[in-house]
């Protein structure tokens, strides 16, 4: 069977760092951005970790749409 590997692209001058997203992940991956913000001056959603399992937890519950989640069979 095969393994899927997934990972996120964030619009960053989209998102509001509600945090959702951040919560959502099962894997715990996401995180907001600490030191970087956007043009609204809201600190971004980012994956940290090379460990996404492709679930779409986090484009589901973002309120902005702001997540795209991309997956691949390895």
């Amino acid at each position: 069977m095969a393994t899927i590997k997934g990972a996120i692209v964030v619009d960053t001058e989209r998102c509001k760092g509600c945090g959702l997203c951040v919560v959502a992940c099962p894997v715990k991956i996401i995180s907001l951005a600490q030191k970087e913000v956007n043009k609204k001056g809201y600190p971004f959603a980012m994956q940290t970790e090379d460990k996404c399992i492709g679930c779409a937890s986090c484009a589901i519950v973002c309120p902005d749409g702001c997540i795209s989640v991309y997956k691949t069979k390895i």
